[in-house]
């Protein structure tokens, strides 16, 4: 690629840094580049002399600060951004907004509302931007191993007190709701926007130690609904930021089991869209470590079927069963148990652990035992999971492929895609795109060409 001059051509003092910090040689650097830009589509051929230009000040082009930055990450296993390598153009763009775990409480406040204002922005580098590889785990290792904040009150600022508390989790049963019903492409722009007008707010007002506690409880729940919707509407980049921030609020909350449930429950799916099977049994692993004995069955229920994903992802039948058996085995314990739940948890039933299981069986190849638990979703998720319903649905259907039953698998696939039509969902579209993929040995039949006729108006609705 062409490279541009920095202004004024100084040397660039902070690249120099970092590839110091990270002992690589430049001939080191441009072999990782090369390969971080092939995995994400991009043909580099730099070598030591294009690091050498680099270091006297020329800036690559296009996507090359990025994937220069990422390979810089990958060797020391932090994130890094183009900021710290010296190839912000001159444009101080915070691109690096959300991906770090703060050390103080006064940092994640800063970091989370510039996060939210970013998003409203629409900024580039956030709507543009892949998952950060090694942002995956590092988050749940600083979690894991960072004390507790010993004090979160405030005195400066509006004062803010329980009902506002009481506002913010209300609201964000709303979001909830009309997420299930329509789709997070009709509610996101609005969880976004309230978000950065009302709850940044309250985050910087005033506040006794108690509801400081509670406000921090709320707002990590709402941003974590808020990553899931990236999710929905294929940002999953901007998703992993706002689990990231999702995760240090629960920390600021003294909530340990809520962070455990930002990480087996969010940001291993997004280890799962990467293709890293191994990092989701690592991050469900952690998320058990650092909640143990501060969760009820019911969360420690889905922290073990997140692990079983991660082993049937692996191929690893006996661990995957192992940890599903753990699952269904808590499960039972939380149905016979009286206790409470925490709200977060409590939507986690037989219907939400047999649709994980299903999932473990799909990727195990075995078809009979996925059919069976997606058969069992399908009957106890109520009609108001309408999303749910669908994936479901296309988990029959995937088992019925497998399972040779080409007919009744496009006729259960019919069904997901007339519940998608109402909702504006890019992770229920995945799910059919994968479907259709699965049927592609089959192209030939009537049926599924008729299959494939239906889904193609869907997407183009």
């Amino acid at each position: 690629m062409a490279a541009r001059p920095l202004v004024a051509r100084q040397p660039n003092e902070r690249l120099q840094a970092l590839i110091q910090e990270a002992g690589c040689s430049n001939a080191g650097l441009a072999r990782r580049v090369n390969m971080c830009g092939a995995e994400h589509g991009l043909d580099l051929r730099y070598d030591k002399t294009s690091v050498a230009r680099w270091l006297r000040g020329q800036q690559p082009r296009g996507r090359a600060p990025a994937i220069i930055a990422e390979a810089l990450g990958r060797k020391l296993g932090r994130t890094v951004t183009i900021d710290e390598i010296g190839m912000a153009g001159g444009k101080n763009l915070a691109s690096g907004v959300g991906l770090q775990f703060s050390p103080t409480v006064l940092g994640a406040i800063e970091q989370v509302c510039e996060l939210w204002r970013s998003d409203v922005g629409r900024r580039d580098f956030l709507s543009g931007s892949s998952v950060a590889a090694s942002a995956l785990v590092e988050p749940s290792r600083d979690w894991l191993i960072s004390a507790p904040d010993g004090q979160v009150a405030r005195s400066a600022g509006p004062r803010v007190g329980q009902s506002d508390v009481a506002a913010v989790r209300a609201m964000t049963q709303a979001l909830v709701d009309l997420d299930h019903s329509y789709g997070s492409g009709h509610v996101r722009p609005v969880v976004v926007h309230y978000l950065n007008s009302v709850v940044s707010g309250l985050l910087s007002g005033s506040y006794r130690e108690a509801v400081g506690r509670d406000l921090f409880a709320a707002v990590a729940r709402l941003t974590e609904l808020a990553g899931y919707m990236a999710v929905d509407t294929g940002q999953p980049g901007l998703a992993q930021r706002y689990y990231i921030q999702a995760l240090r609020l629960a920390q600021a909350a003294g909530d340990r089991g809520y962070g455990g449930y930002v990480l087996a429950a969010s940001m291993s799916h997004l280890a799962a869209q990467l293709g890293n099977p191994r990092e989701i049994a690592q991050l469900a692993r952690a998320a058990q470590e650092g909640a143990r004995g501060r969760v009820t069955p019911r969360a420690e229920a889905m922290f073990h079927a997140a692990e079983a994903r991660g082993h049937a992802l692996l191929g690893d039948v006996r661990s995957a069963q192992l940890a599903a058996g753990r699952a269904v085995s808590a499960l039972e314990a939380a149905e016979a148990d009286s206790g409470d739940d925490p709200a977060w948890i409590a939507h986690f039933d037989q219907a939400y652990l047999a649709d994980e299981l299903a999932h473990c069986y799909r990727d195990l190849g075995q078809a009979e035992a996925s059919a069976r638990q997606a058969q069992a979703a399908l009957a106890a998720h109520p009609s108001s999971r309408v999303r749910r319903r669908a994936i479901g649905y296309v988990l029959l259907a995937t088992a019925q492929v497998q399972q040779r039953e080409v007919e009744q698998a496009c006729s259960t696939g019919m069904k997901a895609v007339e519940l998608l039509e109402s909702l504006r969902s890019h992770r229920g579209a995945e799910y059919l795109e994968d479907l259709q993929q699965r049927l592609e040995p089959y192209r030939d039949e009537a049926v599924v060409r008729e299959f494939g006729a239906r889904l193609e108006m869907q997407m183009a609705a």
